[in-house]
């Protein structure tokens, strides 16, 4: 089964062992279980989430490895409403992300009228837009289908 997430994770055109190596950094076998941790996870995660997951790789293996990699562009770095980032394993192509407020749940989107709203304003600013990115925050349907159903209530 490891071998099959890791087929589906190349797949997708992400190595994240090459991406360090890449980046001159050796393959260690702390640096091997961070990204092979981060491969095999499903959906997003935080760094904290990360060290309860590896006991045996330091803080701050675990944190200096998810900075290369963002550094590297091998994962997103996506802002959370309460301060603590999530990471998820960057698409090859260029995309945008959906957070729930609720669950922390971490979508990708890519629409077409986002890049004619980039380029337009490109033409409208003074100097060169190097780079963009959007995160939109939402109440995820899952949350939704738990509020309607009774199952999640919100205390005020």
């Amino acid at each position: 089964m490891a071998a099959s997430l890791m087929l589906e994770t190349e797949s997708r055109g992400i190595n994240l062992s090459n991406a360090l190596e890449d980046r001159g950094l050796r393959r260690t076998g702390a640096r091997t279980a961070v990204t092979g941790r981060i491969e095999h996870l499903s959906g997003a995660f935080t760094a904290e989430q990360l060290c309860r997951d590896l006991p045996g790789v330091g803080r701050a293996t675990v944190y200096r490895t998810i900075r290369h990699l963002v550094d590297a562009g091998a994962l997103c770095k996506l802002p959370i409403l309460d301060g603590a980032p999530m990471y998820s394993i960057a698409r090859v192509e260029h995309h945008h992300h959906t957070i729930c407020s609720r669950c922390g749940a971490v979508g990708e989107f890519r629409h077409s009228t986002v890049e004619r709203v980039m380029r337009s304003l490109a033409k409208e600013i003074d100097g060169d837009i190097i780079g963009h990115r959007m995160e939109i925050f939402i109440t995820c349907g899952s949350c939704l289908n738990e509020s309607t159903t009774g199952k999640f209530s919100v205390h005020v």
